[in-house]
């Protein structure tokens, strides 16, 4: 056998191997992401770091109750604006109690999961009633065999009996003339995780369908989108594989914003990099016969930008590890997961599924078939890249003829949106405020708060010693903002006998339950909570203060203390890698100063958008620490995509001329990547929840700023303004550049 038909061979099976392993990968890797939402965990307080005070607060809490509860709430009101009638009150009452006795899919009852009776209150106003169920904690994330969770199913199941034994919704109130709501802890949950259903089907579909309207637009080519996009879905598969076992193993928590992104980031990434890899390959393709030794020639190439690329998105998001918060903490690993899968996709999968025909691989171009010529020189023949006439050429010449203008001009700009973004509000906001549409719970909330306590369903709770139980009382109740102060007895809410009942004692601790005037959830209710933690401590240092809205002040707290730790660790981290990428501290400096400028702009723009047009009410700390992890990292990519092009052309023809030919080459792909990863990002935006549509506005406008102002302007002006000393303390270029000083425009 010649050793060209045993290369053929070779070359034949390697294609086939690796397409049976990711064929392998994606139908297991396909059901465990369709799986994904089965594993998440969507309670703010799960998240908090075991020093937290809420969290001790909860953990002593549990001792004076036989199990921790999640309230599910039903608020009903007549239609008609009148009081509760009796009839009325009777009926609530008979479909109360039916409730535990209802069955559960795949089942047993619901007192199974309950925690003591149904208790039925009617308001002081007599115009609502109020009935409480207490799911028991311990067990609501439990799946039921419909692979709904039991807080799930259990919301659904009431809305379902009220709709249909009473008559009872939102809209609808049947011939007992009630209007009925299910809110509470377990009705929010339950209304969240309907928001996050999205994630699986739809937000995918449109992420997929609008990058293959691009990919379309980019390639003009019906069979190379659908390689592409073939990558980025078995790429999906296998971060899905892996997210999956690890959440389901308890070493990562995983919550519905972090399944989003993840899909999003493997979708955008894989593009971005099969978007490289087809241009070089399509490049290499002019100076090689054979396609086997044009993927060679580009694989090779695109190897040190992809894996400099993909490096350090995974460096900068597992920085996420520093994190206080579970949530954040679970994002890191599985972001750095998803460009990890993109990142093998693109370099393995990708060149298969091109090189599947063998010599006829160039049929993936057609019609745009790109042909061989004669290779003369260091562009294989080609016109100067330099001297092209297309748009990017035309740029890379303005750039180099006008390059002190250019970067002080842009620079000028992006400091002027820089200087919006210490408007951008990011100190919290309340858990109705994360629906973007008309949800139950929130609906629900509205109505309870109007005709009974605000605070009182979720109260704050107070631990301290009984001998200073009265002293902290009496600080507590002079609290604005707080609205009772009642000792915990044990004793069910309503039942008789219960206000005479002596507190309950725990290890020589009493529990204190105060209700606060503005809705527990509420952002008023944690600034009511941060002022009872001052009263309190002053009595009582060791007293602890939790619930709800205790849990709130301690995330946003959590939040602000990781932006002030991980934003700098990020920046170290990065610069450390494009140091080591460029071989130059002075590039690696430049890029991301350059970067953080453009996440500044993007800011305040995002802070004028929020603030003055889409009247948002706020953000969450995580907010600004999400996109400046994931705009620093994915901005510097493109960054590193021109550099590492244009080091390549200095070392032949010296900086300044490296700078006109690495734009003009590069222009047009790094410029559609990161058309497709904005386009990615912003559809997040169609899922209804206030934090995915700000992470979706921010990183979708940076990554367009960073690609068509910081990559295209700024970093290739100030390339060539500064020439050689860019890549101090090398001497790249050196020699060459007193024969390139000047670029004609």
């Amino acid at each position: 056998m010649s050793r060209t038909r045993r290369s053929a061979i070779v070359r034949a099976l390697g294609v086939a191997l690796a397409l049976l392993v990711w064929l392998a990968i994606a139908s297991v890797g396909g059901q465990a992401q369709g799986k994904l939402s089965q594993v998440q965990t969507n309670e703010a307080g799960a998240f908090l770091p075991s020093s937290a005070e809420s969290t001790l607060a909860a953990e002593a809490s549990r001792e004076f109750v036989d199990a921790p509860t999640l309230p599910a709430l039903v608020v009903l009101r007549p239609s008609d604006g009148a009081a509760v009638s009796e009839q009325q009150l009777q009926a609530v009452t008979a479909f109360a109690q039916s409730v535990p006795e209802r069955a559960v899919p795949g089942g047993g009852t619901w007192s199974d999961h309950l925690v003591g009776e149904p208790v039925v209150v009617p308001s002081e106003d007599g115009e609502a009633l109020l009935v409480v169920y207490q799911l028991d904690a311990d067990a609501a994330d439990e799946l039921l065999p419909t692979e709904e969770s039991v807080t799930e199913a259990f919301v659904a199941d009431l809305r379902a009996g009220l709709a249909d034994e009473l008559g009872a919704t939102a809209t609808t109130s049947g011939e007992l003339g009630l209007h009925a709501w299910v809110t509470g802890p377990a009705g929010f949950v339950a209304d969240l995780v309907t928001a996050f259903a999205g994630i699986d089907g739809v937000l995918l579909l449109v992420a997929l369908g609008a990058v293959l309207l691009i990919l379309v637009l980019v390639y003009r080519s019906p069979l190379l989108p659908i390689a592409v996009l073939l990558t980025a879905v078995f790429a999906l598969c296998l971060a899905g594989l892996a997210v999956y076992l690890l959440a389901k193993n308890d070493v990562i928590k995983l919550n519905g914003q972090a399944q989003g992104i993840l899909s999003i980031l493997v979708v955008g990434a894989s593009v971005d990099y099969a978007l490289l890899l087809v241009a070089r390959y399509r490049e290499e393709l002019r100076s090689a016969a054979d396609p086997f030794v044009a993927m060679r020639r580009a694989w090779l190439a695109c190897l040190e930008p992809i894996a400099a690329s993909a490096g350090t998105v995974i460096a900068g998001v597992l920085c996420l590890l520093l994190s206080d918060l579970a949530s954040n903490r679970g994002l890191g690993p599985v972001a750095a997961i998803g460009i990890a899968s993109a990142f093998l996709g693109a370099l393995t999968l990708l060149p298969a599924i091109l090189l599947v025909a063998g010599s006829r691989s160039r049929v993936f171009f057609w019609p745009r078939t790109p042909a061989p010529v004669e290779s003369h020189g260091a562009h294989g023949g080609a016109l100067d890249p330099a001297e092209g006439t297309g748009l990017w050429a035309r740029l890379a010449r303005f750039v180099g003829a006008h390059a002190r203008v250019v970067w002080i001009v842009t620079s000028v700009l992006l400091v002027i949106g820089a200087v919006f973004a210490t408007t951008f509000q990011a100190s919290g906001t309340s858990q109705a405020d994360v629906f973007r549409t008309d949800v139950d719970a929130v609906a629900g909330e509205e109505v309870l708060t109007e005709h009974f306590p605000a605070g009182s369903v979720q109260p704050a709770t107070v631990i301290v010693s009984q001998e200073q139980a009265d002293e902290v009382a009496a600080a507590a109740d002079a609290v604005d903002g707080v609205a009772s102060v009642t000792p915990y007895t044990g004793a069910p809410a309503g039942a008789p006998g219960a206000e005479q009942a002596e507190p309950k004692v725990v290890d020589g601790n009493v529990r204190l339950d105060v209700a606060t005037t503005a809705v527990s959830d509420s952002q008023e209710a944690v600034a009511t909570v941060e002022d009872l933690r001052d009263a309190v401590h002053e009595v009582a240092p060791d007293a602890l203060v939790g619930g709800a809205a205790g849990e709130q002040l301690d995330t946003q707290a959590a939040g602000e203390r990781d932006l002030r730790v991980i934003v700098p660790v990020v920046l170290l981290v990065i610069g450390v890698i494009l140091m080591l990428l460029l071989r130059s501290i002075a590039a690696a400096v430049l890029l991301l100063v350059a970067n953080v400028l453009s996440f500044a702009a993007a800011m305040g723009v995002s802070a004028v958008v929020f603030n003055h047009v889409l009247d948002y009410p706020g953000a969450d700390p995580t907010v600004p620490l999400f996109a400046f992890v994931f705009l620093v990292a994915l901005g510097v990519d493109y960054s590193i995509f021109l550099m590492t092009r244009v080091r390549e052309e200095a070392i032949v023809s010296g900086t300044r001329l490296g700078v006109v030919r690495g734009l003009a080459v590069t222009g047009g792909v790094i410029t559609s990547a990161g058309v497709v990863l904005a386009t990615t990002f912003a559809a997040l935006g169609i899922i209804p929840l206030l934090f995915l549509a700000q992470i979706a506005f921010i990183v979708a406008f940076g990554v367009l700023l960073d690609t068509l102002v910081v990559r295209s302007l700024l970093v290739p002006a100030l390339v060539h303004d500064l020439d050689r000393r860019t890549w101090w303390p090398s001497r790249l270029g050196r020699a060459r550049d007193d024969a390139h000083t000047h670029v004609a425009s």
